[in-house]
């Protein structure tokens, strides 16, 4: 049986509104289910063995955790790099006595380059912590894309905050993100 004139769109309007909730709330769900998994992803930080400015062997699954954790990966040859760590270096003696927060940058320099990290990291008298993840194995882990990029760890080791990208008052949001983890 065919259906023509007037019978047909009313048919036509009711399997259009009917396809729009179905496309609506199957897009909801699948968009709730990815941000939710996406969430647990990261929640842990992983544990990864890498290697500090004197070769000593880290595993960053014990990075102390009594406070705060800022985990910022970076490289020599990144410019807003350089710039967030030497403005947070600026702020840190302060961030510390405030919060007890400790600042981790890692260094994604390949085998070619991660020779200049320690010139730079001196050169700067830089007072965190250093270290070299030249085969990408944590950076990785992270999911971490392009640098500079930086996470938050609160004393559980579970990943409250991360930030791609650097531009001047980015270090304010993150302190204010420390801040939230409770004073020392």
């Amino acid at each position: 049986m065919f259906i023509f004139g007037k019978e047909f769109a009313k048919h036509s309007l009711i399997l259009k509104t009917y396809n729009m909730k179905t496309i609506f709330f199957s897009s909801f769900f699948f968009l709730a289910f990815a941000f939710f998994a996406q969430e647990s992803d990261l929640k842990q930080l992983p544990s990864v063995d890498l290697n500090d400015l004197k070769g000593k062997k880290v595993n960053t699954a014990s990075l102390g955790f009594n406070g705060p954790v800022v985990i910022s990966f970076w490289a020599t040859w990144c410019s807003p790099c350089k710039k967030e760590l030497n403005t947070i270096h600026e702020l840190y003696a302060d961030w510390q006595a405030e919060t007890g927060v400790t600042l981790v940058a890692v260094s994604i320099d390949d085998e070619k380059t991660k020779n200049s990290v320690s010139t730079y990291v001196n050169g700067k008298a830089w007072d965190f912590a250093v270290l070299l993840d030249p085969n990408g194995d944590f950076k990785r882990a992270m999911g971490v894309n392009n640098v500079p990029h930086t996470f938050l760890i609160d004393k559980d080791g579970n990943i409250v905050y991360s930030h791609n990208n650097y531009a001047p008052g980015d270090e304010e949001k993150l302190y204010e993100e420390i801040k939230k983890l409770g004073a020392k």
